[in-house]
C-alpha cells in the first residue's frame, strides 16, 4: 500500500511539472509578444519593409537582436505553438519513468507527427 501512495505522489508531481511547463511558456510567450507589440506602437512600424516577414529562425533571431517589432511578435508566437510540443515531451518522459511501454509509444507518434506537421507548414516538403 505504501509503494501505491508514492506512486501516486510521484505522478502527481509529474503532472504538476507539466502544468508548470504549460504556465511557464504561455507566459513567457505572452511576455515577448506584449513588448513586440509595445515597440510596434512606440516605433509606429514592425521594423521591416511593406511586405517583408522574418519567417526563418535566423531571421527572427536577428530580428530579435536588432529589437524590430515584428520579430518580437513572431517569437512569441513561436514559443506559444512550442509550449504544447514541450508537454508532449514532458509527458513522453513521464510516461518513460511509469514503464508504460504502450504510452511512450503512442506519445512518441503524436511528436513524430507534430513534427512532420511544423515541417510541412512551414513550407519545408
Amino acid at each position: 500500500m505504501k509503494n501505491k501512495e508514492m506512486t501516486k505522489e510521484e505522478l502527481l508531481q509529474i503532472e504538476r511539472n507539466i502544468g508548470k511547463i504549460l504556465r511557464v511558456g504561455v507566459f513567457i510567450s505572452a511576455v515577448v509578444i506584449i513588448i513586440g507589440i509595445l515597440m510596434f506602437v512606440v516605433s509606429g512600424h514592425s521594423g521591416y519593409p511593406e511586405g517583408i516577414w522574418p519567417d526563418k529562425f535566423n531571421e527572427i533571431l536577428t530580428g530579435l537582436v536588432e529589437f524590430r517589432a515584428l520579430a518580437w511578435l513572431m517569437a512569441g508566437l513561436f514559443l506559444l505553438i512550442l509550449t504544447p510540443v514541450l508537454r508532449v515531451v514532458a509527458s513522453i518522459i513521464s510516461f518513460t519513468k511509469e514503464g508504460d511501454k504502450l504510452y511512450v509509444i503512442i506519445t512518441s507518434l503524436v511528436l513524430i507527427i507534430l513534427i512532420i506537421a511544423m515541417i510541412i507548414g512551414h513550407g519545408g516538403a
